[in-house]
């Protein structure tokens, strides 16, 4: 059974000119987000990041993932609807980097396509505040070495 929360992971890797992002198009929304989903029930959230990423994007368990700060609520009605009753309006939204080796992506049905680049060429592609927020967080972490 589905958890109350959902999941975000961005993908990125380290090259010698900086630091690249992916994010995915979505096949029915069509719109540009993070790997994203919902946790089952006995998962925590790291858990659910390292499975969503390893089903929508083929990207291994075993990968450096690393658990942000920004938190997001998402109202039920946009998810799954009234899944745990009537009094759960939102869950949250836990958000997740994993650093990754090659920018070779698996894509799953779930998406279109897949696009890599810098954060300000990712970031305007976004399309949801939480996605753009765990975004900067993420950049910031990044660029200030501050991934602890």
């Amino acid at each position: 059974m589905r958890a109350p929360y959902q999941v975000l992971v961005f993908p990125y890797i380290k090259k010698d000119q900086g630091i690249n992002y992916c994010i995915f198009k979505r096949k029915d929304m069509k719109v540009w987000q993070a790997v994203s989903g919902g946790g089952e029930e006995g998962e925590t959230p790291l858990e659910a990041a390292k499975r969503e990423a390893k089903e929508e994007a083929n990207i291994p368990t075993k990968n450096s993932f690393f658990q942000l700060s920004s938190t997001a609520s998402i109202p039920v009605e946009a998810i799954r609807g009234f899944l745990w009753g009537e009094d759960v309006l939102v869950i949250p939204e836990y958000t997740f980097g994993v650093e990754v080796d090659d920018e070779k992506i698996g894509l799953k049905d779930e998406h279109t396509e897949y696009k890599w680049g810098t954060y300000e060429e990712i970031s305007e592609k976004l399309e949801w505040d939480s996605n753009k927020t765990a975004l900067w967080e993420l950049n910031h972490r990044l660029t200030k070495n501050k991934l602890q």
